[in-house]
């Protein structure tokens, strides 16, 4: 590889898409248990983790710190290999601009090395799709300043439509009021969400229902996709797989040669967001 690439766990990636990247923990903390979160989201518990939300447990995340990136970032620059980070969206955590002090801090320190961090505006897959072209981009042998540029171009194609079940777990983190999700919960209302150019999470549309909602998210899938030779196409659920499934299909209508993944949503986010959580990450024309 021409560069070393570094996520982290909120990244959603099974094994099958790790090749050539480097997973950073994160940790979160759950009725005052701290748990380190390695990334690997095959081995979460994922029913275990949203039922325990179900239940009226609390679960509390934190950024990423400066010193985590120096530790991991050092030892990769000392053995002569140029770095690029894909961060979670500045716009939901201060990850990237602890990232990128760590960076302007060890480039300082070896002048002949290049670290990129790149906002990938988005979590979990939204991330992760990024990451995984970075990979491609490192194993095809592209200079590291090179494919700095490809991924910042590719940030705003980086789409990614959700729904949540619950619109209580939106109100604790301050993405909707107290009255509108009471009014929400008792209408049977599910917001469309999505992350915007500038990586805040908005509303795009509200729907009465689940199916109405997945539904929707397929919409905008036919709307905005790219008929480019890369198909993937990224699901992730809190604990919903028969709606995975039926989003899954839907996305296969209208496109057959969508390349589908399958995943249950990783916990670091998945606290924000709660059980119930659908999500499709694809490449598309624009958010």
């Amino acid at each position: 590889m021409s560069f070393a690439v570094f996520t982290d766990g909120s990244a959603n990636l099974p094994k099958k898409m790790l090749k050539g990247i480097t997973l950073l923990p994160c940790d979160y903390v759950l009725d005052d248990e701290v748990i380190n979160y390695s990334g690997d989201v095959e081995s979460f518990d994922a029913h275990d983790f949203y039922e325990k939300l179900r239940n009226g447990k609390n679960a509390k995340t934190s950024l990423l710190n400066t010193q985590l990136f120096l530790t991991h970032f050092e030892p990769v620059l000392k053995e002569g290999q140029d770095i690029v980070y894909i961060s979670m969206s500045s716009g939901i955590s201060g990850t990237y601009n602890a990232a990128t002090i760590a960076a302007t801090e060890l480039m300082e320190e070896y002048p002949d090395r290049y670290i990129h961090i790149v906002d990938s505006m988005g979590c979990g897959f939204g991330s992760g799709i990024l990451a995984v072209k970075a990979a491609q981009l490192s194993m095809e042998g592209m200079d590291c300043r090179e494919a700095s540029k490809v991924l910042d171009e590719a940030v705003p194609h980086a789409c990614q439509y959700f729904t949540v079940d619950d619109l209580n777990f939106l109100k604790r983190t301050g993405r909707v009021s107290g009255v509108t999700a009471s009014i929400g919960t008792m209408l049977n209302i599910k917001p469309i969400l999505f992350g915007d150019s500038t990586g805040h999470i908005i509303s795009c549309s509200k729907v009465r229902g689940r199916k109405s909602a997945i539904e929707a998210i397929a919409k905008k899938y036919a709307e905005k996709r790219m008929d480019t030779p890369d198909q993937t196409v990224c699901i992730s659920h809190g604990d919903c797989y028969d709606d995975a499934l039926l989003l899954e299909r839907k996305v296969r209508e209208i496109n057959p040669a969508a390349n589908v993944t399958i995943c249950e949503h990783e916990p670091f986010s998945g606290a924000h967001v709660g059980p119930g959580m659908l999500g499709l990450f694809f490449w598309g024309k624009e958010r």
